[in-house]
């Protein structure tokens, strides 16, 4: 494949649907990413799945073209996360973004303290966003609150843990537990790491954390974002739009079909799909349609067109 124009050229040919799996570094906002990856390839829409926080680095899915109309999809993703927990003090932003409040002494902990009180977190929970937050509190955002001083804080929301474990544990004055998360959408790691600490009396807060899956992306085949600078690198490590909807049942059309479903209109597909959402693909297995099946009519029912 020749390489790709650059942003600038008046013969730029359109950019393909798809999704790149980018390991987001340390100090870059998920925005200047998706603003970075607009500019190198000239696509015209490019957005992210699932912010990072700039501290935070890992798996970054970033959506291009059709693929941006897929994101309240990949949303509903687990993930997976490395946190740092460090315990003995609270910070106003549940992390190592804001000077350290001592609170006890974590000299005392163990591994296994620490372990057994990490699994109160599992399964739905509720859980209060920290106060830094984009969390919208009374039509504004809470970190705009906190900033001006306003103590209203983001009410408690239910968030889904499923998995919850202690990897390694670092005993002292400054104890430091590395836990594993995997997790569903909405869960933020600085509310667990700031509970975990309240829980076992002595404060803590989120140091490092890691992104290390996103569904099924994985951060070790993750292309590192600094690493990206040519168009044609993006193209050859862009995914299909459908990996971000792995749950999803396939259903092939053929031109006939994929003609009415273009224009919103209901089909009848064998084999008959499960009931639920339903991907379509054209004969030649691209991703053009989202739907439902209606058991009644036994047809495939086109919501969302792609292309």
């Amino acid at each position: 494949m020749p390489p790709r124009p650059s942003a600038d050229s008046p013969t730029l040919a359109p950019f393909p649907t798809g999704v790149l799996n980018v390991d987001k570094p340390a100090g870059e906002t998920s925005f200047s990413v998706v603003s970075r990856l607009r500019r190198l390839t000239g696509a015209r829409r490019v957005g992210h799945a699932g912010t990072l926080d700039p501290l935070a680095t890992g798996v970054l899915p970033i959506l291009f073209e059709s693929a941006t109309r897929l994101a309240e999809f990949a949303l509903r993703l687990p993930k997976t996360y490395a946190a740092d927990i460090h315990f003995g003090f609270v910070t106003a932003t549940d992390d190592a973004e804001a000077p350290l409040e001592p609170i006890g002494d974590p000299s005392g902990l163990t591994g296994e303290i620490v372990a057994e009180t990490l699994s109160v977190f599992l399964g739905r929970i509720l859980q209060e966003p920290p106060a830094y937050s984009a969390v919208k509190v009374a039509g504004k955002r809470a970190y705009e609150l906190a900033r001006a001083g306003v103590a209203e804080r983001p009410a408690a929301r239910e968030v889904e843990v499923y998995t919850a474990r202690l990897i390694d544990f670092t005993p002292g004055p400054a104890a430091v537990a590395r836990v594993e998360i995997r997790c569903g959408s909405g869960t933020y790691l600085r509310s667990i790491a700031r509970d975990l600490g309240l829980r076992l009396e002595v404060g803590g807060y989120l140091g490092r954390l890691v992104r290390t899956a996103y569904g099924p992306l994985t951060i070790d085949e993750a292309v590192a974002s600094g690493e990206v600078t040519d168009p044609q690198q993006v193209l050859d490590r862009l995914l299909p739009a459908e990996v971000i909807l792995p749950d999803m049942e396939p259903v092939k059309l053929n031109i006939e079909q994929e003609a009415m479903v273009r224009q919103g209109r209901a089909v009848r597909v064998l084999p008959e799909p499960r009931p639920g959402l339903v991907r379509a693909h054209d004969s030649a297995g691209r991703l053009i349609a989202l739907g439902h099946t209606d058991p009644l009519r036994r047809t495939f029912v086109p919501e969302k067109v792609l292309h």
